[in-house]
C-alpha cells in the first residue's frame, strides 16, 4: 500500500499526504460498507469516524517513534530497537506485520475482482472472484519482479484519480438519491434504538483496517524534507482526509442505495447504486474508481511489504533465501512468497475472514507500537495520558472484534486463533535458532 519514489527526490508535505492516502484508500472502505450497514444501518458514518479516531490514537505512537528512531524500517525496526534484548519480540513483530500485509493484499485483490466482474453474469460466483483476485496479484507480482521502478508515476496518477472519481460519484449519489436528509436522520434514530453502543464500537474496530497504511510516510523518512514537521502533519492530515472521504462515500451509498441492496451486494454495492441512478456511466465510473483504488494499493503493498519481509529474513527471523535480492536490488523471492501466501489466503478464506484477520492483526501491531512507545516515552517526549489512552483504545478494539467473532462465527474465530498460534510458533522457532547461532558464535 504505497507509492514507490526514487531515492534522490525530496518529498514535501503534499507528496507525503499522497503516500499515506494512497495506502489507506484501497479496498477496505468498499468491503466494510456492506458489513457495517448490515450491523448498524445509517449509523455507519459514526462508526467510520470512531474508526478514524482509533487510527489517530495508533498514529500517535508511530509519529513519536518515527521521529525518535528516524528508521525507514518503521514498525519492525521500532520494536526491535525498543526491545533490543529479546529475539522473540523482534521475530514476533516481524511475523505479525508481514502476515497483516498478506491479509490486506488478499483483501484488496478480493475487492478488485468483485468490482471487475460486478456487472457480469458471474458476479456472484465465488470461485471466479477468487480466480480473478489471484490473477491480479500475479500481474502486480510480475510488474514488481521485472520492473525496478515498480509503477512509479502511473501509481501517482492512480492515487489522485481514484480520490477524485470516488468523491465526485459519492456527491452525485447524495444529490440524486431517493432518500432526503430528514428521512436519513429519522432512519438513523431508528437504527440507534436497535443497535447497541457495543455494536457500533465493534464496527468502528473492524473499520480500523481501512486506515491501515498511514505509517508508509515513515518508510520515506530518508527522502523527505523536515521530518520533525512533516511526519506528524502528513499522517494526521491524511487520516483526517481519509475519514472525510469514507464518510462521503458512506453517505452517498446510504442516500442513494436501499439498505438491503448495500447488504446484499456488499463490496460492490456502490457500483450497483450508481448504476440505478446514473445508468452504465455511473456503474463504470465507480468500477473505475474501485479498480484504481485497489490496483494502487495492491502494487504498493507488494512493493513495500516484500522489502520488509526481506529485511526480517536478513535478520534471521524468516528463511534466509527470502532476503536474497537480484542485481537491481529487487527481493524477488520475498515478492513471490508474499503473492503466494496472499493467494492461499484467498483460496481458504472468505471476505469477512480476511477483513477480520487484517483488522485484528493491525490493531495488535499498533498496540505493540503503543507499548513500545510507553516504554521509552521519556525519550520520545510522549504524553503518558495519550499513550495509555491509545493502549486502552487499541486493546478494547481487539477484544471487541474477537467477541464479535465468538458470538457470530465462532468457527472463524477458532481459525483466526489457529493462524496466530502458527505465527507465534514460527516466530519462536526462528528466534530460538537465532539465539543458538549467536551463542555458538560467542563460544
Amino acid at each position: 500500500m504505497g507509492i514507490h519514489r526514487k531515492r534522490n527526490k525530496s518529498l514535501g508535505l503534499a507528496e507525503l499526504i499522497a503516500i499515506a492516502l494512497g495506502g489507506m484508500v484501497g479496498g477496505g472502505i468498499f468491503t466494510i460498507l456492506g458489513i457495517s450497514v448490515s450491523l448498524i444501518g445509517n449509523l455507519t458514518p459514526i462508526a467510520i469516524v470512531l474508526g478514524g479516531l482509533i487510527a489517530s490514537l495508533a498514529a500517535y505512537s508511530y509519529v513519536k517513534l518515527g521521529l525518535y528512531y528516524r528508521d525507514e524500517g518503521a514498525t519492525y525496526s521500532f520494536f526491535k530497537k525498543t526491545y533490543a534484548g529479546s529475539h522473540f519480540s523482534a521475530s514476533a513483530i516481524g511475523w505479525f506485520i508481514i502476515f497483516g500485509y498478506i491479509s490486506t493484499l488478499a483483501l484488496y485483490a478480493y475487492t478488485f475482482s468483485s468490482y471487475a466482474i460486478s456487472s457480469t453474469e458471474v458476479a456472484t460466483n465465488v470461485w471466479v472472484r477468487k480466480a480473478i483476485a489471484i490473477g491480479v496479484i500475479t500481474v502486480f507480482t510480475l510488474i514488481n519482479v521485472w520492473s525496478v521502478n515498480g509503477m512509479g508515476k502511473i501509481e501517482d496518477l492512480m492515487v489522485y484519480t481514484k480520490l477524485v472519481v470516488l468523491t465526485i460519484i459519492s456527491v452525485i449519489l447524495m444529490q440524486h438519491g431517493t432518500t432526503d436528509f430528514g428521512t436519513f436522520i429519522d432512519q438513523m434514530g431508528a437504527d440507534a434504538e436497535k443497535a447497541s453502543y457495543f455494536t457500533i464500537l465493534i464496527v468502528a474496530s473492524l473499520t480500523f483496517v481501512a486506515y491501515e497504511g498511514f505509517q508508509l510516510v515513515i518508510n520515506a523518512v530518508n527522502e523527505m524534507s523536515q521530518p520533525e514537521k512533516n511526519i506528524p502533519r502528513a499522517i494526521y492530515t491524511a487520516i483526517g482526509l481519509a475519514i472525510l472521504i469514507y464518510v462521503v462515500i458512506a453517505l452517498g451509498a446510504l442516500f442513494a442505495i436501499p439498505t438491503q441492496d448495500i447488504i446484499q451486494n456488499k463490496e460492490y454495492a456502490l457500483a450497483a447504486g450508481a448504476g440505478n441512478i446514473l445508468g452504465n456511466l455511473g456503474t463504470n465510473l465507480v468500477i473505475l474508481g474501485a479498480l484504481l483504488a485497489t490496483s494502487s494499493a495492491i502494487s504498493g503493498t507488494v512493493f513495500g511489504s516484500s522489502r520488509q519481509m526481506a529485511v526480517v529474513a536478513h535478520d534471521g527471523y524468516f528463511p534466509r533465501w527470502l532476503s536474497q535480492r537480484t542485481s537491481s536490488n529487487t527481493p524477488r523471492n520475498a515478492i513471490i512468497t508474499m503473492a503466494g501466501l496472499a493467494s492461499l489466503l484467498i483460496v481458504i478464506g472468505g471476505l469477512e475472514l480476511i477483513l477480520e484477520f487484517g483488522s485484528i492483526t493491525f490493531l495488535l501491531v499498533s498496540l505493540l507500537m503503543a507499548l513500545a512507545n510507553y516504554k521509552i516515552r521519556a525519550k520520545t517526549q510522549s504524553s503518558t495520558l495519550l499513550t495509555i489512552l491509545s493502549i486502552v483504545g487499541l486493546s478494547i478494539g481487539g477484544v471487541l472484534i474477537l467477541y464479535y467473532e465468538f458470538t457470530n462465527k465462532w468457527e472463524q474465530m477458532v481459525f483466526i486463533i489457529f493462524l496466530y498460534a502458527v505465527l507465534a510458533i514460527g516466530a519462536w522457532w526462528f528466534s530460538t535458532k537465532k539465539e543458538k547461532a549467536k551463542a555458538g558464535n560467542h563460544s
